[in-house]
């Protein structure tokens, strides 16, 4: 199973993490987020990560150009998108970027969204499902229906976020099985600050299962 690490914004925090456990680490490239960082910072923050980790740069209605900006001059591998991004927008940034994972997530309010889903499934690689929140796009601490999620059969692998910590990630993966975990706020002191013995106590959790 991936377990990503998310909002990462300091090189040793990156590296006990991935030391830790961690498969991917993720960055958040929307400049109005408290965990914000710039190419420069993604790049020190990767400087002594192993080449096998991924790195998720986070982006939400961004335009190509500035993607496509950030992934040249970053060590981004991977590029999620946490906006209203349509499945056209998709298919253009697939051309643009026919070497990088995308991920397109789903701040989730209803079933019927998720009836959506398919609609992506010829242009990106990756579903993520978080918890919809009228004005954050992500690291909110809101969990999902997990219950609801038992039938949710993408044809594409999928991250489970939204409100996952150390003290519930056991009961959220006993009753589904996404392909990947992803965690910001469960594990953190503040924005952008993780907290280590946090992230520790997250992976003793999983090695349970």
């Amino acid at each position: 199973m991936r377990i990503k690490i998310c909002g990462i914004t300091q090189l040793q925090q990156s590296l006990a993490i991935t030391q830790l456990g961690a498969t991917a680490l993720g960055f958040i490239c929307v400049p109005s987020s408290p965990r914000y960082v710039s190419i420069e910072q993604i790049n020190l923050a990767t400087s002594h990560t192993p080449d096998h980790i991924d790195k998720i740069g986070v982006f939400a209605n961004s335009t190509i150009f500035e993607i496509t900006k950030v992934v040249s001059l970053s060590s981004l591998t991977g590029v999620q998108l946490h906006g209203d991004e349509t499945p056209l927008f998709c298919e253009k940034l697939r051309q643009a970027l026919p070497n990088t994972e995308l991920i397109k997530a789903f701040r989730v309010r209803s079933w019927e969204q998720l009836e959506t889903t398919p609609n992506f499934t010829g242009c990106v690689d990756t579903f993520l499902l978080d918890a919809y929140h009228p004005q954050q796009l992500g690291g909110t601490g809101k969990t999902l229906d997990w219950q609801v999620l038992q039938s949710f059969r993408p044809s594409l692998p999928w991250f489970l976020a939204g409100g996952l910590t150390p003290d519930n990630v056991l009961t959220a993966l006993t009753q589904i099985h996404p392909d990947g975990i992803d965690l910001s706020s469960g594990v953190e002191r503040s924005p952008g600050d993780k907290d280590l013995d946090k992230v520790a106590l997250l992976f003793s959790r999983i090695n349970q299962l």
